[in-house]
């Protein structure tokens, strides 16, 4: 009898890795027997952190998490599934606005790899307001960010912000 492993991806530019990432990521490592976050390079954006940076983030902070592995990925999500084997696609849902645009990328998505299903988990009520856009801009103008990201990440976020404000001075 073949054994039947169903993966999952996870994706994101996880810039930076926040508390509501953890816990989606928590809730669907246990839907799945594995689960690749897949930390996308991102060349549309312009990141606070390296893509180094940030998958050493995503490693560090699911360190603890058995079956979850971190990868990094340039193009497509879609053919990233594919060369992962993938079953799934994870994606967090926060809002209705989220909502929306993920439903149409679902679509997408299915016109592309049609055997890939997209499962949408919301995080637990207290983290749905985190976005790693928020947590950079109120890092960024000196507030406290502890109860959105690590500790670790909290530390990642002041020294850059220490070393951008020292650039420019």
């Amino acid at each position: 009898m073949a054994t039947y492993s169903r993966i999952a991806v996870y994706s994101g530019t996880f810039d930076p890795f926040t508390l509501g990432h953890e816990d989606i990521v928590r809730r669907a490592s246990s839907l799945f027997d594995r689960l690749i976050i897949g930390v996308a390079v991102a060349h549309h954006k312009k990141t606070l952190f390296s893509l180094d940076a940030r998958l050493r983030q995503v490693q560090d902070e699911t360190r603890g998490i058995a079956n979850v592995s971190v990868l990094p990925f340039d193009g497509l999500i879609m053919d990233f599934c594919a060369a992962q084997q993938a079953v799934a696609v994870v994606r967090g849902i926060r809002n209705l606005t989220d909502f929306d645009y993920e439903a149409q990328m679902a679509a997408m998505n299915r016109k592309l790899l049609p055997k890939v299903e997209t499962v949408f988990l919301l995080p637990d009520a207290p983290l749905q307001c985190i976005s790693s856009t928020l947590v950079r801009e109120i890092s960024k103008l000196g507030g406290d960010v502890g109860q959105m990201v690590s500790a670790h990440v909290t530390a990642a976020l002041r020294q850059a912000y220490t070393a951008g404000a020292q650039k420019d001075a």
